[in-house]
């Protein structure tokens, strides 16, 4: 132990129990196995146990998150990818795997989704195969064919197991990080609509009558250049754009500011600059959407309406709150930011179709050296996946069914197969919107006592299979709810310790057997760890973010030599070997004292002390 055992109070909080799901068979997929076992009675329960009206809210709120996301990350893919990967991909790719791993998955609650670190991995590839003469879509192929089969020799080995090292304290690190880059990211996009759509902070009304704009014919010498094939004004004569001698004909005055650009004009005046408050409107739509939200989702504990009617308004803040400004920009009628997807369902690029066929575009070596980057794949598919379905399946949710880590990634590493061949982004287990399901679906008593908080009861189980539905709505602030409100609770608890005086800290169960001071040095070390992962994200070591997850689990283990196995028991998790140990030194503890006793026994009996 460390220096906190001046505070061991003797007592113990419960074990962190990690469930026989993780416990090693040492059989040939002998977890899996065990995992469809498990899932086979529950299986019809997962669909008629979803409809429910808590389960239809929660649905349509993770279906705006994902389709969000799915576009957001489609454009990205875009841009990193020279389109080889697009919206449509992401769109489809998101609908098929999806829906296929909420049928069939050990855990239906878990939601796949694009993320970061792939992203980065996606435009790497890419970058390194167009500079080194490397057909992309066939390399990635193969690189997501042996990524594809080295996770399901991690299924078949149970190597699963080894997630039960992982305590809150890399749970906490890992779901933070990814809530983070959500917030930085919404938060980026929305600073940046500032700059495309500038507040006219200049704009003086008492001068409005010298602003003017005015589109100016051009240079003769350059009619040439001109797209002859444009459509002309309406008020404009039957005139060929051909030559320089027929532009004369049109009255650029008439023209539309697109009109006059395209056909070549010049536009002049103060004016012509002008846009409309858009990114004040956005914002707007932003912060009313997430501020509305917030509100609602905390009105189940208001004073009005009968309580039914109170969980119905706070099971559908989301939808409300995103329908009703929709419903504002749409009374307004500004062309704000919207994310758009295709209408026809065809690659984002016309020379590739919807199969990667595997030979004939790159050397026969790449098939085989495609290895070595699927085993960086492999990790960052194994971390991801693994540390989501342990912060998901968390003791704390009371979730009724048990989990299913090797049918997760089992299936994981099928469908990574299947997107390879069809050129569709890799999916994985998305950290920040599992738990916003989760707290979707968290059921609550509907009667308490005046001034007494409803008990939580546990989680709704579901298999909300229909996520493949392809439709398109303008979330506005979305995916900043999302994260916000699902910062890890003990972590951002801890944070917040920092700020208040020791009179005004809640009663939290941690400090009651925990000093101050060792609490605010974990907390410490966790913001550290979290600076040191944020700034390598932000560099091109970002492709190592596998490798950065399992040092968490190497600082954790130090901790060990820093803190007390009473303290850590409190504000962490004891890691299982060490339980072990604890409990095994109990016992020759309890045998000592007991032949110790006994042996006073004999001693009293048998001597002539003890006869006296």
């Amino acid at each position: 132990g460390g220096g906190g055992g001046g505070s061991d109070d003797g007592e113990m909080p419960e074990v962190h129990e990690i469930g026989e799901e993780l416990a090693w068979t040492g059989r040939f997929c002998g977890g899996l196995y065990l995992d469809i076992k498990r899932k086979l009675p529950w299986f019809p329960s997962d669909f008629y146990e979803g409809f429910h009206i808590q389960s239809i809210s929660a649905i349509l709120f993770i279906y705006l998150g994902c389709i969000t996301n799915a576009i957001t990350f489609g454009g990205l893919l875009g841009d990193a990818t020279d389109n080889y990967q697009g919206v449509m991909e992401s769109f489809l790719g998101t609908a098929m795997a999806g829906s296929m791993f909420c049928l069939f998955a050990g855990q239906p609650l878990i939601i796949l989704s694009s993320t970061g670190p792939i992203l980065i991995f996606e435009k790497l590839l890419f970058d390194f195969s167009k500079g080194n003469g490397i057909d992309y879509m066939e390399f990635r192929l193969w690189i997501g064919l042996h990524s594809a089969l080295q996770c399901l020799i991690l299924v078949a080995t149970d190597a699963s197991f080894i997630i039960k090292y992982i305590t809150r304290f890399t749970e906490e690190g890992f779901s933070t990080l990814i809530s983070f880059i959500f917030i930085y990211d919404a938060i980026k996009k929305m600073i940046g609509a500032f700059k495309y759509y500038p507040i006219n902070s200049d704009f003086k009304p008492d001068y409005v009558t010298m602003y003017k704009c005015e589109c100016v014919a051009p240079d003769p010498a350059n009619a040439t250049l001109f797209d002859a094939s444009a459509p002309v004004a309406p008020n404009t004569t039957n005139v060929s754009l051909s030559n320089a001698i027929n532009l004369t004909a049109l009255d650029w005055t008439q023209l539309s500011k697109k009109e006059c650009l395209r056909y070549g004009g010049n536009l002049v005046g103060k004016s012509c600059k002008f846009v409309p408050d858009l990114a004040l409107m956005s914002f707007i739509l932003f912060f009313g959407t997430y501020s509305m939200t917030l509100t609602l989702k905390k009105f189940k504990f208001s004073r009005y309406f009968p309580t039914k009617v109170r969980a119905f308004i706070a099971d559908f803040s989301n939808v409300f709150s995103i329908l009703l400004f929709c419903a504002v920009d749409a009374c307004f009628g500004l062309d704000t930011p919207k994310l758009h997807i295709p209408n026809i369902i065809k690659p984002t690029r016309l020379d590739r179709g919807w199969f990667v066929f595997p030979f004939g575009k790159n050397p026969w070596w790449v098939y085989l050296a495609s290895a070595l980057p699927a085993l960086l794949v492999t990790i960052l598919i194994f971390m991801d996946q693994q540390i989501t379905a342990v912060i998901v399946n968390r003791k704390e949710h009371k979730l009724r069914k048990a989990a299913g880590y090797h049918l997760d990634l089992f299936w994981v590493g099928i469908l990574m197969a299947v997107c390879s061949f069809m050129g569709l982004p890799w999916y994985v287990a998305a950290t920040v919107i599992s738990i916003a399901h989760i707290d979707s679906l968290k059921m609550e008593t509907e009667t308490s006592a005046p001034g007494e908080q409803p008990q939580f009861l546990g989680v709704r189980p579901s298999s909300p299979g229909s996520f493949g539905i392809t439709e398109a709505l303008p979330p506005f602030g979305d995916k900043k709810r999302l994260t916000w409100l699902f910062l890890p609770g003990q972590f951002w608890d801890r944070c917040k310790l920092f700020l208040m005086p020791a009179k005004h800290q809640p009663d939290y169960v941690f400090l009651r057997h925990v000093p101050l001071r060792r609490i605010h040095l974990f907390t410490l070390v966790q913001i550290v760890c979290l600076a040191v992962l944020w700034i390598l994200k932000s560099t091109v070591a970002a492709i190592i973010f596998p490798v950065m997850i399992l040092a968490l689990i190497l600082v954790r283990r130090l901790l060990d030599f820093v803190f007390s196995q009473h303290d850590l028991a409190w504000i962490d998790n004891i890691i299982p070997e060490k339980e072990k140990k604890k409990e095994d030194d109990k016992k020759k503890k309890k045998k000592g004292n007991k032949g110790d006793s006994s042996s006073d026994e004999e001693v009293g009996v048998g001597s002539p002390g003890g006869s006296r």
